[in-house]
């Protein structure tokens, strides 16, 4: 089999993989790929009309796997790729859909691929608009982080910032309602009434939300749980809180 990368990749182009993934980035059209990699199962999986419209070789599992990272899941399928192109916060902004409130995450300097993927899978399912993250301090797009997000990484935007607190004034002055997801937030998720757009912001796995870009909220919310687990998995709380924002009167019973 010819090994050989395409031309016109770029230094930062990557293997994507596993079906979920492999079938979103096909499905996108502002996902660039070079060429796809396919055992004749996976190509069986996928929509055959979606393959035909990149070059793609049928191979073995075992050449899929040389080319991803050790033990990774590809389940037979492998796209060589360029990241999508970052859309800007402005643009997130312009768009919405008539009558429901816009919910954005803001990710205060997560690194684990694992959680970020996590929460953009959750983000996907819960209609949350976008994802936002520090430029510098997020991981970049990978195929690691796509398998994590199971497709979802080409279905929410995921919008790199310079600057979290300054991007939360931004979300304040256009109307966002930006509420901190801390243990030792006033109120929990439950009691929250929002009334306006939002923008929920979660920290880091260590350190949490860092000082300065906790003080640009407007409100600290907590995720009550029980005192035999000290705290939860910062995807996992993500989750939480989204469906508690997306849905407010469901807890309640109405």
């Amino acid at each position: 089999m010819n090994r050989r990368l395409p031309p016109g990749r770029s230094a930062t182009a990557f293997w994507l993989y596993g079906l979920h993934p492999v079938r979103a980035a096909l499905k996108n059209a502002r996902r660039k790929v070079h060429r796809a990699l396919l055992t004749e199962q996976a190509a069986a999986a996928l929509d055959r009309s979606l393959v035909a419209k990149v070059r793609h070789e049928i191979t073995t599992a075992d050449a899929i796997a040389r080319l991803v990272p050790p033990g990774a899941a590809h389940q037979g399928a492998a796209l060589l790729c360029e990241p999508l192109s970052g859309l800007t916060l402005g643009e997130v902004l312009d768009h919405r859909q008539a009558g429901q409130r816009r919910l954005v995450a803001v990710l205060d300097q997560l690194t684990d691929p694992q959680n970020v993927g996590a929460i953009l899978r959750s983000a996907a399912a819960l209609g949350v608009s976008a994802v936002i993250v520090q430029d510098r301090h997020s991981p970049p797009q990978s195929g690691s982080l796509a398998k994590a997000a199971s497709g979802a990484l080409d279905l929410v935007p995921y919008v790199p910032v310079v600057n979290i607190a300054r991007t939360l004034e931004e979300l304040g002055r256009a109307g966002f309602w930006r509420v901190a997801l801390a243990r030792d937030g006033e109120q929990s998720v439950e009691e929250l009434t929002p009334a306006d757009d939002i923008a929920i912001v979660l920290g880091s796995e260590g350190s949490g939300i860092r000082r300065l870009v906790r003080e640009r909220c407007d409100v600290a919310a907590y995720i009550p749980i029980s005192p035999a687990i000290d705290s939860l998995n910062v995807s996992t709380a993500a989750a939480i809180a989204f469906y508690r924002l997306r849905y407010p009167g469901r807890q309640r019973g109405t």
